[in-house]
């Protein structure tokens, strides 16, 4: 009975998580029809914020709660299993290729902006100060990603994203409803989360970190699997990429920078060593596969096995670790 109850309140408390996170985009996206918002700003900014909902609810709570290990191993663990897990497994379904020239700009500032945050952890923590600035990249990076992506609606990106929004309209009293309620479940949910995950850290007697870059980050990472799954099944590959790219700068900046100006964090040796050193590899190897040469970059299906063989060898590394621990 001592582990009944955190494992269900972990279990539970994704599977609501991610249902209200459905339920909020929703909401959302049809209030900003309502308002005549451009459906590229929505694709843009809120279908981005619903895919990495969960990772931003969660870590705010883990913050302000005083658990930013947990926040941390949530944002970075789900950047990894991003690319490593949902790109590799979908690619495998079907190659992604990658015509987007918009898209191809993304993938450099996604590499830039990792390069960033690692050398900003150098001094191995992230102050207030810290979490204020990784909020203020974000802004200027989504701003200028909306800015140039309505200069450019002749892109395939733009395309598919427009046609993907476009069937989401609702009634706006439909609309608010599950805003409200969306936003609700998230907040309750992932309360609950949080208790069953620092439980089952505490009764494993491993690290809140190994908990947030395992069971929570996977967790949390399902929306943005479904989704690429879904898009690249209908054809939609630069959707799938894309999901991917924008979650990993949602996490690595808003997601980061809003927990650590909560509650600032020492950042472990390993986060450093290990967890920083493969989510930079990883996008590295996102960035050399998608840009490719002549306009046209694609991930295949012996790509698409190494990033998943990646991933496997990453959490078997962080297994490990936590049975050393044990």
């Amino acid at each position: 009975m001592t582990w009944l109850f955190p494992i269900l309140a972990t279990i539970g408390g994704l599977v609501v998580l991610l249902w209200g996170s459905d339920r909020f985009v929703d909401g959302a996206a049809g209030t900003a029809h309502y308002f005549r918002i451009s459906p590229l700003v929505i694709g843009m900014v809120i279908m981005g914020f619903g895919t990495s909902a969960p990772e931003l609810v969660v870590s705010a709570f883990s913050a302000l709660e005083g658990r930013p290990a947990l926040a941390l191993g949530n944002a970075y663990g789900s950047n990894i299993a991003n690319v490593a897990l949902i790109l590799g497994f979908a690619s495998l379904v079907k190659p992604i290729m990658v015509e987007s020239r918009l898209l191809r700009r993304e993938l450099p500032i996604l590499a830039g902006v990792t390069l960033i945050v690692i050398l900003m952890a150098m001094d191995q923590e992230f102050t207030r100060m810290d979490g204020f600035l990784h909020l203020v990249l974000f802004a200027v990076a989504m701003g200028g990603t909306v800015w140039v992506s309505l200069l450019h609606r002749d892109d395939a990106l733009m395309q598919e994203m427009e046609a993907n929004v476009s069937g989401k309209e609702t009634s706006i009293r439909a609309s608010l409803f599950w805003l409200v309620v969306g936003f609700a479940l998230l907040v309750v949910s992932s309360r609950i989360l949080v208790w069953g995950a620092v439980e089952l850290a505490t009764l494993a007697g491993v690290s809140e970190l190994v908990i947030g870059l395992t069971v929570v980050a996977i967790g949390t990472s399902l929306p943005e699997l479904a989704s690429t799954i879904a898009a690249v099944r209908k054809g939609e590959d630069e959707m799938a990429l894309g999901n991917v790219v924008g979650s990993n700068l949602f996490n690595t900046l808003a997601v980061v920078g809003l927990a650590t100006s909560i509650s600032p964090v020492e950042l472990e040796l390993v986060i450093l060593e290990r967890d920083m050193r493969v989510m930079g590899a990883l996008t590295i190897s996102l960035f050399i596969f998608g840009y490719g040469v002549r306009g046209r970059g694609r991930i295949n299906r012996l790509e698409g096995a190494l990033l998943l063989s990646a991933f496997i060898a990453y959490t078997a590394m962080v297994v490990r670790s936590a049975v050393e621990q044990m």
